[in-house]
């Protein structure tokens, strides 16, 4: 199953979260009661999030986190990849070097194909579509055309799931 980590999921939440409300200064506090994520959660995903530039930190009596950008300006691949790195399915889709079979792999092509189509959707999709209260229909028909030969079954599962409320 391909899956994001626990914390970048976890990060995704917190900045929806503030994403409700974006030009608030919000306190980890603050936002595990509104999320119900853990304190020391929170403030460990908070310090990566500030790490990878998708919250400021201000310090002080009146301190706390803030949106550096309009909600309408942050992706979910933006957060994902401050958390958990460089998107990818299989390790051959993000950085060469670091599968032994890269070289003579028959399937490589492909999966960075599917990467893209992935990382494309994500790019898609703001802040401020996961704070609202129904998420947007994913447009990859685009992706699809130039990315996965038509007439696939993992072409149709995939556009079904996309465009008609499904997860991308």
């Amino acid at each position: 199953m391909l899956r994001m980590s626990k914390l970048a999921d976890y990060g995704t939440v917190i900045m929806t979260a503030m994403a409700r409300d974006p030009d608030a200064v919000h306190s980890a506090s603050s936002i595990a009661a509104a999320t119900g994520v853990a304190i020391p959660t929170v403030s460990k995903v908070l310090k990566i999030l500030t790490r990878g530039g998708m919250v400021e930190s201000l310090r002080g009596t009146n301190g706390g986190y803030l949106l550096p950008r309009p909600p309408e300006r942050i992706t979910l691949a933006e957060v994902i990849a401050a958390v958990d790195g460089p998107i990818g399915v299989t390790e051959c889709s993000t950085l060469p070097g670091l599968c032994v079979q890269e070289a003579a792999c028959a399937v490589r092509a492909n999966w960075q194909k599917v990467n893209r189509v992935i990382c494309e959707a994500l790019q898609q999709v703001t802040l401020a579509d996961m704070a609202g209260p129904t998420l947007r229909a994913v447009d990859i028909s685009a992706i699809r055309a130039r990315s996965i030969p038509s007439g696939r079954a993992g072409a149709t599962q995939l556009s079904r799931k996309t465009t008609d409320g499904g997860h991308a």
